[in-house]
């Protein structure tokens, strides 16, 4: 099996397994008073130290949640629950992760005016553009780190810092699900109220996530219940999962830049030979993110193609997994050619890959042009 959609998901490390295993063992309510409450708490505020650290935050800012849709969803609309009476615009990206976009057009329906900043001719984002959208009336700025369908890196900390220097009060939120562990993350150096995080996406379990919320920043709560997540979170924490988390991200955190280098390698390997192909281009900009690369194969639509390369066990997307095969906006704002849109595909590297993989995968794609029926 070669697997390239590790945007979508990747595989759990070792680490992060045995971790869940043992938070399955250690099955006491970390709100109960005994011996047993005591051992799951400390394993979950373990974890949420590791977590805190790599993203050089206090572990009293960091919130376990379900998933990064969550945490995302918890700060767009506590945001406009908390300011939206008196500054009714929101400011965000014609590029953001459904969890972030389709909040922001549900608040436009009740009322909110939401400023899209879109990618320029070359597909890249200018600071300048996000901070000038930004006015008085503005209750929240929006913004993914890495593009989950490109990997355009946008200049989130250039953006967040100047806008709080002229208007402190404005919420910032940052997705931060396909830079974590791939690039630095710093919540200081992005400027940002909030983060959101998700473990799935770093060799961890799914069904687990993090919120940073800065200290000082207040956002009604989401959920109610039993106060749990000192009562912003209520609901008894899955504390394997938790576990699993913080165990992925400390198997990660001293990585960072070894990690980048071996991909970004690997990265420039496989778009050389994409390009070497006739009728395959490159849709990432070569200052994206390694690890993810968006290629187009004119004349073959995505889905056959991508079924096509599974019947060799090699396992890519034809985009957002999160919109199961809807055709994205996305990859439009990013300018690319019309006749390229229907023959996306979305190779999603980790450091596990290796050149022989990306061997196959171009092979099987030569043999796919020579197989598959052509787009008319």
């Amino acid at each position: 099996m070669i697997y390239f959609d590790n945007a979508a998901t990747t595989k759990p490390c070792r680490e992060s397994v045995e971790a869940v295993v043992r938070g399955l063992e250690c099955f006491g309510n970390p709100s109960s008073l005994h011996g047993l409450g005591l051992a799951a708490e400390q394993e979950r505020e373990k974890a949420r130290a590791v977590i805190a650290a790599s993203v050089g935050a206090a572990p009293e800012e960091i919130f376990f949640t379900s998933c990064a849709t969550e945490s995302s969803n918890t700060v767009i609309f506590g945001a406009a629950r908390s300011e939206g009476k008196r500054k009714k615009r929101i400011v965000t990206t014609s590029v953001e992760h459904p969890s972030v976009a389709v909040c922001c057009n549900k608040l436009e329906e009740e009322g909110f005016e939401v400023v899209r900043i879109r990618p320029r001719e070359d597909g890249s984002f200018d600071a300048a553009d996000i901070i000038s959208a930004v006015d008085g009336n503005t209750c929240l700025v929006t913004c993914m780190l890495v593009n989950n369908e490109t990997g355009c890196i946008l200049p989130v900390g250039r953006a967040f810092t100047a806008i709080k220097k002229k208007f402190p009060r404005v919420m910032t939120h940052c997705d931060c699900v396909q830079a974590y562990m791939k690039l630095p993350v710093s919540v200081k150096k992005l400027s940002a109220d909030f983060i959101s995080l998700s473990a799935h996406k770093i060799h961890g379990p799914k069904g687990i996530g993090a919120l940073y919320i800065r200290r000082g920043v207040h956002i009604p709560e989401f959920i109610l219940g039993g106060g749990q997540e000192r009562g912003f979170r209520s609901g008894t924490e899955s504390v394997p999962l938790i576990m699993g988390f913080g165990a992925a991200c400390e198997r990660l955190s001293g990585s960072i830049q070894e990690r980048f280098d071996r991909v970004s390698k690997l990265r420039d390997i496989l778009t050389e030979k994409c390009r070497s192909l006739e009728g395959v281009f490159v849709n990432s900009r070569e200052d994206a993110s390694p690890y993810v690369v968006s290629i187009a194969v004119e004349g073959l639509k995505s889905e056959p193609l991508l079924h096509f390369l599974e019947q060799r066990e090699i396992y890519v997307s034809s985009g957002s997994a999160c919109s199961k095969g809807k055709k994205s906006s996305v990859i439009a704002e990013f300018h690319v050619p019309e006749r390229l849109r229907d023959s996306v595909l979305r190779i999603s590297l980790c450091a596990d890959n290796t050149e022989e993989e990306t061997d196959q995968l171009i092979r099987a794609i030569a043999q796919a042009q020579s197989s598959l029926a052509r787009i008319r």
